[in-house]
């Protein structure tokens, strides 16, 4: 990801909350999302994210089945959930239980990587373009899984080379 100094762009809103689903088009499969932030290209508008929470549903309790729901939000499209090491990923959560082995629903973990971090930082992403994804995918599961996406930010117009990097970085993370 681009790091960008905050004196390249200036707030143009207040901080906006914004809330969307991630679903499982049907159980253990993959399923991309898009979500449109109508951003002004013309104005070289970005949305500068603050921080976000990704909460996955809770996978199956299955004995004897290891069972997973992951999710992750990304600045671009991508054929599988991510990670925080990818480059266009702003924040991921997986859910599992362990039960392999067990003759009960097993044990369950979770993993998150979707909190701000905990030092004084600026923001914790910039979205270039008008759109940002979510990924879901479940594993082991009966039934397709769900997740709750937020995320906190604001809108901000950039100069020209600042936004000129921002989009060209965007498109080469993908």
């Amino acid at each position: 990801m681009w790091v960008v100094p905050t004196m390249s762009f200036k707030k143009t809103s207040s901080t906006v909350v914004i809330s969307v689903d991630a679903l499982e088009s049907a159980a253990n499969t993959f399923t991309q999302t898009e979500h449109d932030l109508q951003l002004s290209a013309l104005d070289q508008e970005i949305f500068v994210v603050l921080a976000l929470d990704v909460a996955p549903a809770p996978p199956d309790a299955i004995a004897g089945v290891n069972t997973s729901t992951s999710v992750s939000l990304s600045t671009t499209s991508r054929t599988a959930v991510g990670n925080i090491g990818d480059n266009n990923v702003l924040g991921a959560s997986e859910t599992a239980i362990r039960a392999a082995g067990f003759v009960d629903g097993g044990v369950g973990f979770q993993q998150l990587a979707t909190e701000a971090p905990a030092g004084m930082v600026d923001y914790i992403g910039i979205i270039a373009t008008s759109q940002f994804f979510t990924q879901i995918e479940g594993a082991g599961n009966a039934g397709a899984k769900s997740a709750g996406v937020r995320i906190w930010g604001y809108r901000a117009r950039a100069d020209a080379a600042t936004y000129s990097a921002l989009v060209q970085g965007t498109v080469l993370s993908a």
